[in-house]
């Protein structure tokens, strides 16, 4: 169930909900996160696919102006909450207003490189909001504080640090024990599953990449409650 406006936040459930955003979806992208989990928010222009496709979204969050006014008008007020400042992107917005186990976020990545960077920066800023992002060829994720993930052999898996960061793992080809990765100096683009993949991470920033078909094995690992959460950031 969503509820909404509880506890000082717009959406609030106990199980995962999608996030659909304006970006590009592709044909089986709707169907494949509704079947996942309980509940739909639409950030801003996001609320037209769920529309089109004949679900009305359990809320609306955004400055609302990518959003025509003829979906406006098939939304009951009571699921709108609109966020006018422009200081922010409809991502960031409706992010740091969901309180959830797991966000699965749809139609925010592809399209524009600069819109793309801007969601993965939210990523990170938003580090106690557990989200995994659905592409075309990838699921991304802002790395926990550890994760095991069952993997297919020779499965891509590529880190990508936004802040510094370091760790230990196990079942890569090139393990990542005593590497210090920066946005700035080494990354880990391109590495390989060669079994079942844990990473332990001493810090947050650290973004994860891997094939489309582990978005199943990925949403397992955050429902175990193994991974750990990081803290809020400060301010």
């Amino acid at each position: 169930m969503v509820n909404l406006g509880k506890n000082g936040e717009i959406v609030h459930s106990k199980r995962p909900i999608a996030l659909f955003g304006g970006g590009e979806i592709g044909p089986h992208d709707l169907n494949l996160a509704l079947n996942r989990v309980n509940g739909a928010v639409a950030a801003d222009g996001g609320a037209a696919t769920l529309i089109d496709s004949g679900r009305v979204p359990d809320a609306v969050i955004g400055d609302f102006d990518s959003l025509a006014h003829a979906y406006l008008a098939r939304i009951p007020e009571d699921r709108l909450f609109p966020i006018r400042e422009q200081d922010s992107t409809d991502f960031d917005k409706a992010l740091r207003n969901i309180r959830a186990p797991l966000v699965l976020g749809v139609g925010f990545l592809g399209g524009r490189l600069d819109h793309q960077l801007a969601v993965l920066n939210t990523l990170v800023c938003h580090q106690d909001r557990p989200c995994v992002l659905l592409g075309a060829r990838e699921v991304v994720f802002h790395a926990p504080p550890r994760i095991s993930l069952s993997l297919t052999p020779g499965d891509t898996v590529s880190l990508f640090p936004y802040q510094r960061a370091t760790g230990r793992s196990s079942g890569l080809e090139w393990p990542i024990d005593g590497l210090v990765l920066e946005p700035d100096g080494r990354v880990g683009t391109s590495n390989r599953a060669l079994a079942q993949v844990t990473l332990e991470i001493d810090r947050p920033g650290l973004l994860v990449m891997v094939p489309r078909d582990a978005l199943d094995a990925v949403m397992r690992a955050f429902a175990s409650e193994q991974t750990g959460r990081w803290p809020a950031r400060a301010g």
